[in-house]
């Protein structure tokens, strides 16, 4: 098994997108350092940051003992994943068939289950101007992603049978289900893998990294708040 001696440096938010990688490297059990970009000062643009992510957003992380010992850089939650789950050989098997299964719930999450139910809070929450056709539109898309996860999740504990990085990337995303109008009624295979990994030592750390510094900074920020609501 694949050790680390220097730490992980981690450059993020504790929102969904960032927890993935809070979670994965909590679940590793490797040295790792988190680095909060502050959005309300702009360090998502500054060069340096760029540099490693330039599409600018969180997450993005920096592994100084990368492929042949030399430093790398990955951007975007799922890439950041699938690296770390292939360089530590854990939560992404080494079977080809199984790696297929896995690769699919996790591009369905970057693909979908992310972006519509970020789609869902800004037109429902953040939109200066209700529009009623896009409120319907993604609320309608989260109750249907959240249809078909309850479903894969039947007779199962994890989403492709066992627990892999496919949970870990849902996960943050799925914690808002309240406010969506998700119910244990409809969805109870959902509602109890919610429960089920919520209850891992690490899923549970790894959702509250950096929580309290980044809402105390956003209390009386909107604008901030803004900007951390495209970093999702």
């Amino acid at each position: 098994m694949t050790t680390q001696t220097k730490p992980i440096d981690a450059f993020s938010l504790p929102t969904p997108n960032g927890q993935k990688v809070h979670i994965m490297l909590e679940e590793l059990g490797v040295p790792w350092t988190y680095h909060r970009i502050d959005i309300g000062k702009g360090e998502q643009f500054t060069p340096e940051f760029l540099a490693i992510s330039p599409n600018n957003k969180i997450p993005a992380i920096v592994d100084p003992e990368g492929p042949g010992g030399a430093p790398i850089s990955i951007f975007e939650s799922g890439a950041i994943l699938k690296y770390l789950g292939l360089k530590f050989g854990q939560f992404y098997p080494s079977d080809p068939r199984e790696q297929v299964k896995v690769d699919e719930w996790l591009f369905w999450q970057v693909g979908g289950f992310g972006p519509m139910l970020g789609q869902n809070n800004h037109f429902n929450v953040y939109a200066p101007e209700k529009i009623p056709y896009a409120q319907k539109r993604y609320t309608d898309e989260t109750h249907r992603l959240f249809r078909v996860l309850n479903t894969q999740l039947a007779g199962k504990d994890f989403i492709t049978g066992t627990y892999s990085i496919a949970d870990i990337a849902s996960i943050g995303w799925a914690q808002s289900w309240e406010r969506y109008g998700i119910t244990k009624a409809e969805y109870p295979n959902a509602l109890a893998w919610i429960e089920r990994l919520n209850a891992r030592p690490a899923v549970a750390k790894g959702l509250e990294i950096g929580k309290d510094a980044t809402q105390k900074s956003l209390a009386d920020d909107k604008e901030a708040q803004k900007v951390l609501f495209n970093q999702r």
